[in-house]
C-alpha cells in the first residue's frame, strides 16, 4: 500500500520554469505530496496547473530547483522505472487509434520485463470495462475512455496519478462516476491523486485543495478552509461571495451584469 509510506512521495523544491521565448510561468514553487492523498489543483486557465503536472511527471525539466520522487531526483530515474511509480494523463487523450480496450490496457505492461501482478482482465474488471474488452476505444463514451487509461495505469502499478482536467467535456454523470472510481482506488490501493481542475464545486469533493495563480500557491489545505470568498476572488479575478448551505456545499453569488 502506497499510503503506508510516511514521508513525501513527490516533492517540488524551489522549482522554476519558463517555456522557450516566454515569461517565467512557474517561479520558486515548493510543495510535497504524501502517500494516499487526494488533491485538487485549482486555478484559472493559464494559472500554471498543467505545467506543474508536467514538471511533476518529468515531461519538462525545471530551469531551477529539484523534483523528487520517493526521495530521489526525478531526473535520475529511467523512463521505465518512473512509469512504475507515477502516471501522467494529459488534458487531451489521443483516442483516434484503432485499438480495442484490451489492447490499450495491455500497453500498461510496457515498464515490465515480466508480467505485472495485475492482469489485463483484472484491470478492466476493476474499472468496470471487462464487458467492453474487444470494443474499439473510438466507440466508447468520454467517461469510458478515461476509465480505459485508468485501467492501463493499474497494470503499471503506479502509486501516483497526475491528471490534467480529466473531467473536461464530461457531463455530470460521468464526472461523478470518474471521481468515485478514483476515490475507490485511493481507498483500496493507497494511490495518490493530483488533479488539475477549475470547477469550484468539484474542488469541494477533494480532501485537500491547492489554489494556483501565476504559477504560485495561494493556499493549500482542506476545501472548507481554503476556498474562501477572498481566495476565489483573487485566484479567478471575479467578484463573488460564497455561502455555506446546510448540506455543506457552497453557493456562489455574483452580479453578472
Amino acid at each position: 500500500m502506497f499510503s503506508a509510506y510516511s514521508g513525501p512521495i513527490l516533492e517540488l523544491d524551489r522549482v522554476s520554469y519558463r517555456y522557450p521565448g516566454a515569461e517565467r510561468i512557474i517561479d520558486d514553487l515548493t510543495f510535497a505530496i504524501g502517500g494516499g492523498e487526494f488533491i485538487g489543483l485549482l486555478g484559472a486557465n493559464g494559472s500554471g496547473k498543467s505545467t506543474i503536472l508536467k514538471l511533476a511527471a518529468g515531461m519538462v525539466r525545471p530551469d531551477t530547483g529539484t523534483v523528487r520522487l520517493w526521495d530521489k531526483p526525478l531526473a535520475a530515474y529511467r523512463n521505465k522505472d518512473r512509469a512504475k511509480l507515477l502516471c501522467y494523463f494529459p488534458q487531451h487523450l489521443d483516442v483516434s487509434v484503432p485499438f480495442t480496450v484490451r489492447e490499450i490496457v495491455g500497453m500498461g505492461m510496457y515498464p515490465y520485463d515480466i508480467p505485472p501482478a495485475m492482469t489485463v482482465d483484472e484491470a478492466m474488471d476493476t474499472v468496470g470495462l471487462l464487458d467492453k474488452a474487444d470494443v474499439h476505444v473510438t466507440n466508447l463514451s468520454g467517461g469510458e475512455r478515461r476509465r480505459v487509461f485508468i485501467a492501463m495505469t493499474l497494470i503499471q502499478g503506479a502509486g501516483i496519478l497526475l491528471l490534467d482536467e480529466p473531467l473536461a467535456n464530461l457531463d455530470i454523470r460521468y464526472q461523478i462516476e470518474f471521481l468515485r472510481l478514483l476515490r475507490r482506488l485511493q481507498e483500496q490501493k493507497g494511490i495518490s491523486v493530483i488533479m488539475a481542475l477549475h470547477d469550484i464545486n468539484v474542488a469541494l469533493q477533494f480532501e485537500k485543495v491547492m489554489v494556483i495563480k501565476n504559477g504560485a500557491v495561494l493556499g493549500i489545505g482542506a476545501p472548507e478552509a481554503v476556498l474562501t470568498g477572498p481566495m476565489i476572488r483573487d485566484a479567478f479575478e471575479v467578484s463573488i461571495e460564497l455561502q455555506k448551505a446546510e448540506h455543506g456545499m457552497y453557493i456562489m453569488h455574483e452580479k453578472w451584469f
